[in-house]
């Protein structure tokens, strides 16, 4: 490799220390690589910026744009509390009940909506549930957050790592609910179960306290009648046309901005005020770390990567499927699966490609995207959603320690990521 190549692998490596330990802000660190890279003569404008290999994903962006403006509508309509008061109730406030309804709203949501708005979304009603029933919080915040990153699994659109596999792999919408749905169902019933031993200790029913929340009236939840009645056929308009974007010929992207922009007209809310609530640091790292990974790209490292992983696999299809699986896991259990995903993505459709890019060699982008979203189970800092929820316990006064949250993560990681193998092998191999 050239010096120039050294030296972006090193400002790299910089960068995604400084973003795995949280040294300094994750924008500042994927922005901060950037701007080095662009120093360095490791990129340049024309391929930071309009660069579909090497540069910024647009597609991406936008698509999370458009999703965050539909939430950022939906939210203020009492919605999301109106669920959560609703499962509370069909549960006749027995704790397991509630946390398997609890789980089941959040995974369900996850997979229309970003994992990270739905935790937080969920997580104040859970607070308030727990507190009337007089039960501990963390195990319901704990199994809501291992929900969230199991059913964001199933779309395209539910956690962001598969938004980017999407874009690079050229995978539409419903290939993700084709090939990823069955297991995430399979996975979310073992999980339920799991659910029922990890956190036994929680579900002591008290029927005064059950009591109490059957007088909550979830209709008291919906502040805006209208509002919910427009976001809701917008959501569902977007989510049709996801499914039937290869038939409309329309990109996830622009359906998401459209469905977006089209939410906020309708809405009669302050642009302003909606816009507040899109996550725009988010969007800022993602666009900080395209410009890092494209840099790679650039400078010839990526492909030098490929070429090693694609030799060291010799066209055991099956075995490199298995090693991107549990290499996936373990890495995004140490880092943000997002950065992991944006790094392996160009490797991982070199490795497609050198097996002819079949139906069967697809199989990789499926390991992939199980292996870094269920990953993100495993730590407190696997996944964003787990780093948002941390941060709404200790604000509330009910801190969840790294460890507490840690030693739950890796039992379910390593159940769930086990449970994925079979159906790998039987679906892509066995009965290909």
């Amino acid at each position: 490799m050239s010096g120039t190549a050294w030296a972006a692998v090193a400002v790299f490596a910089v960068a995604y220390v400084l973003i795995a330990t949280e040294k300094i802000h994750r924008v500042a660190a994927a922005l901060g690589g950037a701007a080095v890279m662009l120093v360095i003569g490791a990129t340049d404008a024309e391929h930071a910026f309009f660069s579909e290999e090497a540069g910024i994903d647009w597609n991406v962006i936008v698509l999370l744009v458009g999703m965050m403006l539909i939430v950022a509508v939906l939210k203020r309509t009492g919605a999301f509390e109106y669920l959560a008061i609703w499962a509370t109730k069909r549960a006749k406030g027995r704790p397991f009940r509630v946390m398997v309804l609890l789980v089941v709203v959040t995974a369900g949501a996850s997979a229309f909506l970003d994992n990270v708005t739905t935790v937080l979304l969920i997580a104040p009603v859970t607070f308030l549930v727990c507190e009337r029933l007089d039960v501990p919080v963390a195990p319901f915040l704990i199994a809501e957050v291992f929900a969230s990153n199991i059913g964001g699994t199933s779309t395209l659109v539910g956690d962001p790592p598969n938004i980017i596999i999407a874009s690079r792999a050229g995978l539409s919408y419903n290939d993700f609910l084709l090939h990823l749905a069955p297991i995430v169902l399979l996975l979310l019933v073992a999980f339920i179960g799991l659910c029922r031993i990890l956190f036994r200790s929680a579900f002591t029913y008290d029927p005064v306290r059950a009591a109490q929340v059957a007088s909550l009236r979830e209709r008291d939840a919906i502040r805006d009648v209208r509002l919910l009645v427009v976001s809701l056929v917008v959501l569902a308009a977007v989510t049709a046309a996801f499914v039937l974007h290869t038939v409309l010929h329309l990109e996830p992207s622009v359906v998401a901005i459209v469905g977006g922009l089209v939410l906020l007209a309708l809405s009669r809310l302050d642009a302003g005020d909606v816009a507040k609530d899109v996550e725009w640091p988010t969007l800022v790292f993602f666009a900080g770390l395209f410009v890092m990974i494209g840099a790679l790209v650039n400078t010839g490292v990526i492909e030098q990567i490929s070429r090693a992983a694609t030799d060291a696999t010799e066209g055991r299809l099956f075995f490199a499927s298995m090693v991107l699986l549990w290499g996936s896991a373990v890495l995004s259990a140490i880092i943000d699966n997002i950065p992991y995903v944006a790094t392996m993505s160009p490797v991982v459709a070199d490795m497609v490609n050198a097996e002819g890019n079949t139906s069967q060699s697809q199989v990789l982008w499926w390991a992939l995207a199980l292996g870094a979203d269920l990953g993100g189970n495993a730590t407190a800092v696997g996944a964003s959603a787990n780093v948002v929820v941390l941060g709404i316990a200790e604000r509330a006064g009910k801190p969840i320690t790294f460890w507490q949250f840690t030693k739950y993560g890796l039992i379910v990681t390593v159940v769930t990521v086990a449970l994925t193998v079979p159906y790998l092998w039987l679906r892509y191999f066995a009965l290909a």
